[in-house]
């Protein structure tokens, strides 16, 4: 079959070839990104498409993709595409999520050296005719306390060239453990606010979630320490922009430097007219190295999926064969519920991550399962555009997670099962699934008590005293919330003790539901999930 691809955005002109000499026909359109009608028009004709940020792949705009397979993102993030739209689709989408580290890191680095040493307003003043060295006397970074917010692999790496300076790294993670912080040669921060109040520098190097959106308020920036700087390559809307913008006006920042905005492109800023901020027009990847980087890597990916049927850092599909896929389907499928649930679950720093594959599935080829199992459960923590099957290894390692693999014979009522047990500091979850004679996955136990439930998207747990009437008054609050509930599972340690309930609801169950529910007398927890499965 002869496919055809096309090149959206301003990617290296050198993988032309490589498409070419792989049977594959490229178009190479750069302009086509920036115009979404002419790009509704034409996406109809191709298998493949290579995007960087200006193409914006909306659920509308694949709805028109008929042929398209696959989606290449020539670097990390996939704002600009709606997964959910494009895995309803049975696109797979693809990123390159380490191909970009060192170039953003780098970048972040320069950023605090023009803010700290005030370089591009000297340069302005200088070039407009002005030889003023007492207006722009800077700070010396040597010695200078770095805060990072987040150590990924961006950060570990903004760690590093910081460490050379001979600046003393502090970082804030909760999911950092001790022993790489060690490795790092950084001190951990447990609470961001300690962070924030002793940093003379502080960067984010964070995924943009609903978690850390504006996690750096206007309250926090308040509680940074008077005169230090702010800097964020990372994400827009980790950050509140009008704050920053009121606090340089009151001096008590001295400087900021962004690379990254709320809005994009950012054509006006509050931050814009301040002499002391520093703005850059999401230059982070933007490196001759990095985009040729970044554009081979994904050329190869497009090319092996196309002619291979290979899937590498795919977000939305795991790295399977085609030989194997049959039998590993169903059981992937558990895995996504499985990782899903716990990384949702889960809001304490994880040690360790144990898989048992028991019976049956132990003897066949777990390694994707393991892989999707916990790509799904970090997501939540690190922001889907980040982790993916492939890359989830390399990052759970990388915040000091130690991953283990356990095979053991049929125990028990069922055949063959998966159990995933996380473990914290001083607890941990553990929860367990297999598949039915009808080829669907079910939740079997958590923490050690048995149950039957059918994973689906919006789900609703809860922990509580076994004590009559609890049932009817979960239901008053659902019903009063007006939220159906499609299944309802119960198990319990023993009679008055520890239970649970696990009750699939047709929608989303809101944070003011969930209030309500945990006032409830007999209620320990209640957690809303939603897991999103992929259809078929």
């Amino acid at each position: 079959m002869n496919y055809k691809v096309l090149i959206s955005d301003n990617l290296s002109t050198d993988i032309l070839s490589s498409f070419k000499n792989e049977g594959i026909d490229v178009v190479f359109r750069p302009d086509m990104g920036k115009d979404k009608l002419l790009l509704s028009k034409e996406i109809h004709k191709y298998d493949g498409i290579a995007i960087r940020s200006d193409t914006i792949l909306s659920a509308e705009l694949l709805n028109k993709a008929l042929k398209l397979k696959v989606i290449g993102r020539a670097g990390i993030g996939v704002d600009n595409i709606d997964l959910a739209a494009a895995s309803k689709k049975g696109i797979v989408v693809m990123n390159t999520p380490f191909g970009n580290a060192i170039t953003t890191a780098e970048h972040t680095i320069a950023m605090i050296f023009a803010a700290a040493r005030k370089i591009p307003a000297a340069n302005q003043a200088l070039k407009s005719g002005i030889w003023d060295k007492k207006s722009f006397i800077g700070m010396e970074l040597f010695g200078k306390k770095l805060g990072i917010v987040g150590v990924g692999n961006i950060g570990s790496i903004v760690s590093s060239l910081a460490q050379s300076l001979g600046m003393k790294i502090i970082a804030y993670d909760p999911f950092l453990s001790e022993e790489r912080a060690k490795n790092l040669k950084i001190d951990k921060i447990i609470n961001l606010i300690d962070l924030l109040s002793s940093s003379d520098i502080v960067t984010l190097h964070l995924p943009k979630n609903e978690n850390t959106f504006n996690i750096i308020s206007r309250d926090n920036i308040f509680k940074m320490k008077k005169g230090s700087i702010l800097v964020n390559c990372a994400r827009g809307g980790l950050v509140e922009e009008t704050a920053v913008a009121e606090a340089i006006k009151k001096e008590h920042l001295s400087a900021a430097a962004f690379d990254v905005f709320v809005e994009e492109p950012a054509l006006a800023s509050p931050l814009f007219s301040l002499k002391n901020v520093i703005c850059t027009p999401h230059l982070g990847a933007s490196t001759v190295e990095a985009q040729e980087k970044v554009s081979f890597q994904i050329a190869d990916q497009i090319i092996n999926f196309l002619n291979n049927g290979a899937i590498i850092n795919a977000l939305n599909a795991p790295s399977i064969c085609s030989k194997e896929a049959p039998l590993l389907s169903p059981w992937i499928k558990l895995a996504e519920s499985l990782g899903s649930f716990v990384g949702q679950i889960t809001d304490k720093p994880i040690l360790d991550i144990a898989i048992e594959y028991v019976g049956k599935v132990g003897e066949l080829n777990y390694k994707p399962i393991t892989s999707v199992i916990i790509a799904e459960t970090l997501k939540p923590l690190v922001g889907s555009g980040v982790v993916n099957m492939v890359s989830a290894p390399f990052i759970a390692r990388n915040k000091g997670i130690k991953i283990s693999e356990i095979r053991r014979d049929t125990r028990g009522a069922f055949d063959s099962y998966i159990r995933v047990i996380v473990s914290h500091k001083s607890s941990s979850f553990s929860i367990a699934g297999t598949i039915y004679s009808d080829g669907k996955p079910r939740f079997i136990q958590i923490n050690s008590i048995n149950l039957e439930a059918e994973p689906v998207d919006h789900m609703l747990y809860t922990t509580n005293i076994d004590k009559p009437g609890y049932i009817g008054a979960l239901g008053t609050v659902l019903g009063e919330a007006k939220l159906n509930i499609a299944t309802f599972s119960l198990g319990r340690d023993n009679k008055n003790g520890k239970a649970i309930a696990l009750l699939g609801i047709d929608e989303v169950v809101s944070d003011k539901v969930i209030e309500k529910i945990k006032k409830l007398p007999q209620v320990d927890k209640a957690r809303s999930l939603n897991l999103f499965l992929k259809k078929n």
